[in-house]
């Protein structure tokens, strides 16, 4: 049986977090702030606090300086309702310091009190499950996604599919393409690649003639999608002038060719994709209205690879299973080295994982099975993505709270119940945070 001090604003987390502990067979006391929490580590000894990173007078980490006047020191779980903090300060916490990140399950709590990691399975025996043929992941927030691909496939609804770049947006799309059983193809065309010229002629075909080089007659990617699905990707990079012409089409299930004059009747669904936010849609006038509601009929949101940090292990070992297949090999990942790719954010998302899962294969001894990862996982790209919210050693805990706070604020555009409830704490305590902080414009 172990004493364990729950440090949290949130009421309505202790009171299920309390009854799972005690469920466990463990004692609980509860502290709402770090005042509460340092006049119960004085007046009794605890065996494990789980503490949230963000308290109503300051941070968690204010907490450990008193624990270390501590014989013997408790371990301490950080709570956080933000992926990010791990990443952030994994190499700034000593070996009894653990993670978890809401929202929080009884097995997770059972195993850190425990202390012991939860059970993967080896991935020589691994069977990945692959969603209507082509996705993997089995965390709740893919669970789902395969929830909205299962329904909106039994409809004709056009789909915009909307996520970071590298969240898989086209694999998604054959997803729906499969889970409808559609008789025609899936026809894929990027928007942002085509030239202003050229891309009437490869949405809408040309007729023979049509414009210098027109050698014969062309059909566009509506005619070649008939009965089945067209895939738009990066339409919000399309001429706003060659808008009106979409939406016709899509008013009307019609296409005239260019340098033609007959309509042609079209049938298919359209599935378009953009990496920009809902928001910036709209402010950076990028897409009209009408043919956001048009494209847009059920709107899909793919979270990125960080908020799923979960599916990472199952992700590696079946990117590396891949390879072992492709190269008669049998690589296999330590738990240590699943843990390090868990850990990191992964900016750039499932194709950057992939990416490095290819990478770390070439560069392993053929005549080892062991998996060599590089020494570090950043890209050019993936440097530029952090170059404003990253943490340096020598940086204070207000620091890292304020930067924390403040991409979290420009994430939701300054929506500060939205910025509290993914940092899982209570608006209150934003407010008290920001107004201890005085620099941010409220």
């Amino acid at each position: 049986m172990l004493n364990v001090l729950l440090v949290d604003d949130d009421t309505e987390f202790t009171d299920i977090a309390s009854n799972i502990i005690e469920f466990l067979g463990h004692n609980t006391s509860v502290a709402s702030s770090l005042t509460e929490a340092k006049q119960w580590i004085i007046s009794q000894p605890f065996d494990h606090i789980l503490l949230d990173f963000m308290l109503p007078d300051g941070s968690g980490l204010h907490l450990l300086d008193e624990l270390k006047t501590l014989a013997p020191q408790p371990y301490v779980t950080f709570i956080t309702g933000h992926p990010a903090v791990k990443g952030m300060l994994s190499e700034i916490c000593g070996p009894k310091i653990d993670y978890l990140v809401k929202p929080i399950q009884r097995e997770d709590i059972e195993s850190a009190l425990s202390r012991k990691p939860k059970a993967k399975t080896n991935s020589k025996t691994t069977k990945f499950t692959k969603h209507f043929g082509c996705l993997l992941g089995e965390s709740e927030s893919m669970h789902n996604l395969y929830t909205m691909i299962q329904r909106v496939a039994s409809t004709q609804a056009n789909v915009m599919l909307m996520g970071e770049s590298g969240v898989g947006k086209e694999v998604i799309a054959h997803a729906i393409h499969q889970a409808s059983g559609a008789l025609g193809e899936l026809v894929a065309t990027n928007c942002g690649a085509l030239s202003k010229e050229l891309i009437g002629s490869e949405l809408f075909g040309h007729e023979k003639g049509a414009f210098t080089g027109a050698v014969s007659k062309k059909d566009g990617v509506f005619e070649r999608a008939e009965n089945g699905t067209l895939f738009l990707d990066e339409v919000t990079e399309m001429p706003m002038d060659m808008q009106p012409n979409l939406l016709r089409v899509l008013e009307s299930k019609k296409v005239v060719r260019v340098g033609g004059t007959k309509e042609i009747p079209v049938n298919c669904r359209v599935i378009s994709a953009s990496n920009r936010a809902v928001e910036s849609i709209a402010t950076d006038k990028v897409l009209r209205e009408d043919i956001y509601f048009r494209l847009a009929v059920f709107p899909i949101d793919i979270p990125p690879l960080r908020q799923r940090a979960e599916d990472i292990p199952l992700l590696a070992n079946a990117f590396l299973d891949e390879l072992n297949q492709e190269n008669n090999s049998q690589f296999a990942w330590s738990e240590a080295q699943l843990s390090k790719l868990k850990d990191y954010d992964w900016p750039g998302n499932v194709r950057e994982l992939r990416h490095c899962v290819h990478r770390a294969f070439i560069m392993s001894d053929p005549q080892s099975n062991q998996v060599e990862l590089p020494a570090s996982f950043q890209s050019p790209f993936s440097l530029v993505k952090k170059a404003n919210n990253s943490v340096s050693a020598g940086q204070t805990i207000e620091d890292v709270e304020k930067e924390l706070i403040r991409i979290t604020l420009e994430k939701v555009d300054g929506n500060k119940t939205a910025a509290a409830d993914m940092l899982g704490i209570s608006t209150k305590t934003l407010y008290n945070r920001l107004h201890a902080y005085g620099d941010f414009e409220e």
